[in-house]
């Protein structure tokens, strides 16, 4: 893969002709080309001839950056340092968004490309014009330094006080090592959208199940069942970050590439997760073409919809659906026919009898020739009163629709987290078909240690020795911190967020007194400005003033995370389950209830794709709805753990 438009050892290009770089970069730039671009490249080239006499090493010019669909104007290797550097061209200042923008092309490479893992990386934003400043060097602990800003006169300046000769970098080594991108769900939504194949988004290391042999394995599900006119559900399970909302997106993208006649359709009960896509996506088609963001609305509203609007229209209809391919994401979350019942009996339809999965199933079943639904399955994520589970899916496909072809994962019918019915288990092994390639089983969300799902798995099973076992190997990728400040959990988070990365407050919808500290779990936010707008913003993410809670952010995540502790989940010998309600805490007795509990903090505590500081407050002598035995045994048991405090 060339990864850049020119590459030479800095020697070559200090004699090459300026005119036939600039022919190279032209050669090997897809996009149409304009005169302000090939001006900015010859000044680029004249100022880096100037300020790289006399050093050895490499230049790379547009090198690519492919989970952030962009390229840093220039890599330069000298000694034992890669400088990444970022020009602006005529500009007299040093602006805020341009220096993350050199950093985050830094930290994507620090994080993503296997050869820049263990190497000094250092960010260099170059605006032409601007008066010399004062760099301070910086170096993170990663390697990764602070973002350094020079002038026209003074890169030679920064590269001779960093860069030496040992250990020197071989530029083909580096410059080919492997790219094992983890996008955000954002992003991997933007890029599929864009027409980008899941392979150039996804990690590809031998441990992971590959998100594309999963598709893979769909797409030839899909052919068979057009092949023979059958009808096929086919269940997709994983870890908590696995990948599965991004490899629904990708199938219903390979199926629109396909045929789109299909019809392919993207659909989720999760209204904050589909507000935010919808938004993320609109957002960047308007801003990267010549149509408005209503336009560009109406447009991504095909591609990704909300489940309840789809079973309304059925409702209304009793044709079948033009979509052919349907996903349904975090089927786990589906409603019971209790929960279905109630709620259509108050919109007046009395008649109503099934619960949402068997209706579902019943809308694409009207279908003479062919379908498939595609289901992704959260093991352990049902997290409101009313969610069905795996068990109401098979029970309708048991009773109802017995002729269809039933794909699963291995894990379906040998782990009890997805399906407690032995009788349900034996009927699926009797007419199902398990495919290995069904199950995502490493998380991806947590690039930087795939342990967190099972940390956190064994905190809430109350595993203390399993839990201070995974502690210790994760801490060193994945920084996981313990305060009883607030200001102190907010400082940390501020302090250690690099670029454009997200930080965010987060809380369980049950934690009700954490009031008195200001955070307050009733007010609901708005997803897309809370995941979406930038970091100036008071109702974003990063301001750390509006709270998400488990119903806010499951299926999306940000890369560093204030979990926030309440009195609802506590700890002496074992966890303790309570509601606020009126003034007092009532014991929650029921074991659904109980299990809806410890899954909202499983989500919380697995939404920060970098690291986390869970805040537990003190309690107070003087509050009776706050008393000290809510929080200290809570901290006890992290402490416990071996989480350290700040």
């Amino acid at each position: 893969m060339n990864r850049s438009y020119y590459s030479n050892s800095i020697l070559d290009f200090l004699k090459d002709e300026n005119s036939r770089i600039i022919g190279e970069l032209t050669l090997n730039h897809s996009f149409d080309l304009d005169e302000l671009q090939k001006n900015s490249w010859r000044e680029q080239i004249e100022i880096l001839k100037d300020q790289l006499k006399g050093f050895n090493g490499h230049i790379f010019f547009e090198f690519t950056i492919p989970r952030m669909g962009k390229r840093v104007d220039n890599v330069v290797i000298s000694g034992n340092s890669i400088f990444i550097l970022e020009f602006k061209i005529g500009e007299k200042s040093h602006p805020t968004h341009a220096i993350d923008q050199v950093l985050d092309y830094a930290l994507d490479l620090k994080n993503f490309h296997e050869g820049s893992h263990d190497k000094d990386l250092v960010p260099v934003l170059i605006s032409s014009k601007a008066d010399a400043f004062n760099n301070e060097i910086q170096k993170y602990d990663d390697l990764l330094y602070r973002p350094l800003l020079c002038n026209s006169f003074n890169i030679k300046d920064i590269i001779e006080r960093i860069q030496d000769d040992s250990n020197l970098i071989d530029p083909d080594i580096w410059a080919n090592s492997q790219y094992k991108p983890t996008p955000t769900i954002v992003e991997a939504a933007q890029a599929l959208y864009k027409g980008h194949d899941v392979q150039e988004i996804s990690r590809s290391d031998s441990g992971a199940i590959n998100l594309s042999r999963t598709s893979s394995c769909i797409s030839r599900i899909i052919e068979n069942s057009k092949a023979n006119n059958k009808k096929s559900i086919c269940f997709i399970t994983g870890v908590p970050g696995a990948g599965k909302t991004l490899a629904g997106l990708n199938i219903v993208n390979e199926r629109m590439k396909a045929d789109e006649d299909e019809h392919a359709v993207f659909l989720s009960g999760n209204g904050p997760l589909v507000q935010v896509l919808r938004e993320a996506l609109a957002r960047d088609e308007s801003s990267n073409s010549n149509i408005t963001k209503r336009e560009a609305s109406q447009k991504v509203n095909a591609f990704i919809q909300n489940i309840h609007h789809f079973r309304d229209d059925a409702l209304q209809s009793e044709l079948a659906p033009v979509e052919k391919v349907v996903v349904f994401d975090e089927a786990q979350r589906a409603w019971t026919k209790e929960k279905s019942t109630s709620f259509m009996r108050k919109r007046g339809d009395a008649d109503f009898k099934m619960s949402e999965p068997n209706f579902l199933i019943s809308i694409l079943d009207r279908h003479r020739d062919w379908c498939t639904i595609i289901c992704l399955v959260g093991g352990g994520q049902e997290i409101n009163t009313g969610e069905a589970g795996l068990e109401e899916w098979i029970s309708a496909l048991k009773e109802h629709y017995s002729e269809w072809n039933l794909y699963h994962s291995e894990l379906i019918t040998n782990n009890n987290d997805y399906l407690k019915s032995v009788e349900l288990r034996d009927w699926m092994h009797r007419t199902s078909k398990a495919q290995t390639d069904l199950h995502l089983a490493v998380s991806v969300r947590s690039f930087r240690s795939e342990k967190v799902s099972d940390f956190v798995h064994s905190v809430l099973d109350n595993n203390l020795n399993k839990a201070q076992t995974l502690y210790e190997q994760l801490i060193r990728d994945y920084p996981i911190k313990l305060t009883r400040d607030l200001d102190k959990a907010k400082a940390w988070v501020r302090n250690i967020v690099r670029g454009n990365e997200r930080i965010g407050l987060v809380c369980s919808s049950g934690a009700k007194r954490l009031r008195p500290f200001g955070i307050h779990a009733k007010n609901e936010i708005e997803p897309p400005n809370w995941f979406l707008n930038p970091k100036e913003d008071v109702r974003s993410s990063n301001f750390l003033e509006e709270v998400a809670t488990e119903f806010d952010i499951q299926g999306l995540e940000i890369d560093w995370a204030i979990v926030a502790w309440d009195g609802d989940l506590h700890h002496s010998s074992e966890w303790n389950f309570q509601k606020f309600k009126g003034t007092k805490w009532m014991n929650i007795n029921k074991e659904i209830d109980r299990a809806y509990k410890l899954n909202a903090y499983r989500v919380l505590l697995t939404r920060a794709r970098q690291g986390m500081v869970i805040y537990i407050p003190e309690g107070s002598s003087t509050d009776p709805t706050r008393p000290t035995s809510l929080y200290d045994g809570t901290f006890k048991f992290m402490k416990q753990i071996g989480i350290m405090e700040i």
